[in-house]
């Protein structure tokens, strides 16, 4: 069994979001869902990020960092889009993470952005369509791309269409295909460090 730590995306802990977590569940995992909204959900992702923008993406990010601190090292950090930041944070700067998983998002491991070198050891899964104009268009499949490059255990799946938040099955850009394709790859991911 592994324990994750999953973070929600900027439309907040959507009905979706709990159940992907609640599947992770069924196949034996522990899964945290903390909600860095205070219980916020918003129909679009417009409307999310303009929440996110009020909050401050340095508040979000932080308090998602405090969301582990009441919890043991060991664990799998996982995040959707916007929780993705507080998932790569964690697992590049927390001792004894054992994986992370990121979902239509990634952050470079160089530059001004970067949280620092990968650290050896922790594999890593990213997660994203190939036609997303935000994954696609706004660099986040380079970064991936650059940390698949350099670090031994890391995997970039690639999913055809042009859908965010393709994995949310409460949102209209779910992808019954893909999501349930990524699911199974989480799982076996999580089942390796179990």
């Amino acid at each position: 069994m592994a324990e994750v730590l999953l973070f929600h995306h900027a439309q907040g802990l959507t009905p979706g979001v709990l159940s992907f977590a609640d599947q992770l569940r069924a196949a034996g995992h522990t899964v945290h869902t903390p909600d860095l909204f205070d219980g916020r959900t918003f129909e679009t992702l417009d409307e999310g990020m303009a929440h996110a923008k009020g909050i401050g993406f340095e508040a979000i990010l932080e308090s998602g960092v405090r969301a582990a601190d009441d919890l043991p090292e060991g664990l799998v950090y996982a995040g959707f889009s916007l929780g993705e930041m507080a998932a790569q944070k964690l697992a590049q700067t927390r001792p004894g993470a054992k994986g992370a998983l990121l979902f239509y998002s990634c952050i470079p491991i160089t530059g001004e952005w970067a949280f620092g070198p990968w650290p050896d050891g922790v594999p890593v899964q990213i997660h994203g369509m190939d036609a997303d104009p935000i994954f696609v268009g706004e660099g986040d499949v380079e970064a991936a791309r650059e940390i698949v490059a350099t670090v031994d255990d890391a995997e970039l799946f690639l999913y055809p269409g042009d859908q965010h938040y393709f994995a949310d099955s409460s949102l209209p850009s779910y992808d019954a295909e893909a999501a349930t394709l990524l699911t199974r790859r989480v799982i076996e991911f999580l089942d390796a460090r179990s």
